[in-house]
């Protein structure tokens, strides 16, 4: 029987069960598209690190033993769509079975469903081998629960994968959590070692990419590449994080600073999302190295990595599958307005949105702390249309998948779900902005001032949202002490801030 086998361009698992043998009767089918470079504009280092990474991964299946068809993006033979490509290869090479990987992505999990039924020939569909837990575990774990709190999820993986506990009952160490001990300010000490570089040349692709007119946003050194697009490079990434960076991951993970891109962060998204690396793998690897240098790296610094893969990652993919397609349409503060021109183009006055934005358009990169509470807090507090902030976040980072992005953004980000991620919004005036980083010091605006015309957008923004949305956020006692003190402001005070706050979002292109 003649087998077709589809590897979509975030299946780059080396390890999968389907390269266990070689067979000749398997063709593998991996396609660069302009159906996935399309739905949004992406960074070019997004579209770039994904076709090099698709590229090395069929000569890697190519040279141990396996039969690939390849479509690069312009080739004349590439119909630019899945559909369409799958079908030409049916009928071109008699094949008789079609196969698959269950995708990340709703979108073309549905469209994968919807062509198989339309399927003359027998169609099956495999497990990506990859996450550690099922699309619905998330939902079962929950049943019947008011909420889905991750903490609690995060510390039932431990167990259930025996990760950092004494007799997996209790957490080594004493606690669950070293949260509060990963909230320092990154001052220029302790030093950071220069970035892991691979200084790739992709300009063949770049211009591939370019003659084929897919438009893109942010730049790139076609010569001078630096994402992991193998195996190879993103194991040399997760060794040269450990080596080198997880001694203070945890102390400064949230913090911010101007000629700082990725302070002491892994950089492992891309590689990870993409499944070059395991997540277990990941997890295992970083444990070994703290047991072994564990009077140089304290719990603090690896529990807060730990549970970003454990707990945060499996628990977003959970609420996507959960809560898709409708999740994708939620908008439960009604925010309507415009995303503001700057955030394509870095040009504003504000110095935290400046740096962050610019640096993301340069590196395809801001770390959490970046897009949730300076690029996502502001969109948030100028009430922008969650569905404008989704495709900005999709299309601008280079580890953006759905799956992890939505959850991110339309729950964890900007509230748009109305507290299925976040029991309250993750806003803050400019105070949190300053105690972070040093973004305030030498920025056009003061953080200081409430409402003047010189004070910071944040300022007069937040208790302006909170004014608008009180309604919304009464019965949440999480915003308890914020509401009890926006009670307390002055009428005057009130009728300031919000004039302040109206001017700014009627005007947020000179900003």
């Amino acid at each position: 029987m003649r087998i077709l086998r589809l590897i979509l361009g975030d299946q780059l698992n080396h390890s999968h069960s389907w390269f266990d043998a070689t067979r000749e009767d398997v063709t593998y089918v991996i396609m660069e598209m302009r159906q996935e470079t399309d739905y949004v504009v992406h960074h070019i280092q997004k579209v770039v690190a994904f076709f090099s990474a698709m590229r090395n991964f069929s000569e890697y299946l190519k040279a141990n033993g396996h039969r690939v068809k390849y479509y690069q993006i312009s080739d004349a033979t590439n119909k630019q769509s899945l559909e369409k490509n799958i079908q030409q290869l049916i009928l071109e090479s008699d094949i008789e079975k079609f196969e698959y990987q269950l995708p990340d992505e709703y979108r073309l999990d549905e469209q994968l469903k919807a062509f198989c039924k339309g399927l003359k020939i027998n169609s099956e569909v495999f497990d990506t081998e990859h996450f550690l837990t099922k699309r619905t575990d998330l939902a079962a774990f929950f049943k019947g629960k008011k909420q889905m709190i991750m903490e609690n999820f995060y510390r039932d993986m431990r167990k259930k994968y025996d990760v950092m506990m004494v007799n997996n009952k209790d957490p080594e160490g004493g606690k669950w959590n070293f949260d509060k001990s990963n909230r320092n300010k990154w001052k220029g000490s302790p030093k950071i070692p220069d970035a892991c570089y691979f200084n790739r040349d992709i300009s063949e692709i770049k211009k591939e990419i370019e003659k084929t007119n897919i438009k893109t946003i942010g730049s790139i050194n076609p010569e001078n590449f630096n994402w992991p697009t193998n195996r190879k490079d993103a194991v040399t990434v997760l060794d040269y994080f450990c080596e080198n960076l997880l001694v203070h991951f945890g102390d400064y993970q949230d913090a911010m600073h101007t000629e700082q891109v990725f302070l002491f962060h892994s950089r492992l998204s891309f590689a990870m999302n993409s499944k070059m690396l395991h997540p277990l793998e990941v997890i295992d690897k970083t444990i070994e190295y703290w047991r072994e240098h564990k009077d140089e790296i304290d719990i603090s610094q690896i529990e807060g990595f730990i549970r970003q893969i454990l707990g945060w990652r499996e628990y977003m993919r959970g609420i996507y599958w959960k809560e898709m397609p409708d999740y994708k349409q939620r908008n439960a503060l009604k925010n309507h307005n415009k995303l503001p021109e700057f955030y394509w183009t870095g040009k504003t006055k504000m110095n935290c949105l400046k740096h962050a934005i610019n640096q993301s358009l340069e590196h395809a990169y801001a770390h959490h702390i970046q897009r949730l509470m300076i690029t996502g807090n502001f969109a948030l507090l100028t009430q922008t249309n969650p569905d404008q902030v989704d495709a900005w976040y999709l299309g601008i980072y280079v580890d953006a998948i759905e799956w992890v992005e939505i959850t991110n953004t339309r729950g964890m980000s900007q509230y748009a779900d109305g507290g299925i991620v976040a029991t309250k919004p993750y806003v803050s005036s400019g105070s949190y902005i300053n105690k972070m980083s040093n973004y305030c010091a030498d920025c056009h605006y003061k953080v200081s001032k409430k409402v003047e015309e010189d004070s910071c957008p944040f300022n007069s923004l937040y208790w302006n949202f909170l004014d608008e949305k009180k309604e919304f956020f009464q019965d949440n006692h999480r915003m308890a002490m914020m509401m009890s003190m926006l009670e307390k402001k002055s009428t005057a005070e009130m009728t300031d801030i919000r004039e302040r706050a109206s001017n700014i979002i009627k005007n947020l292109d000179i900003i």
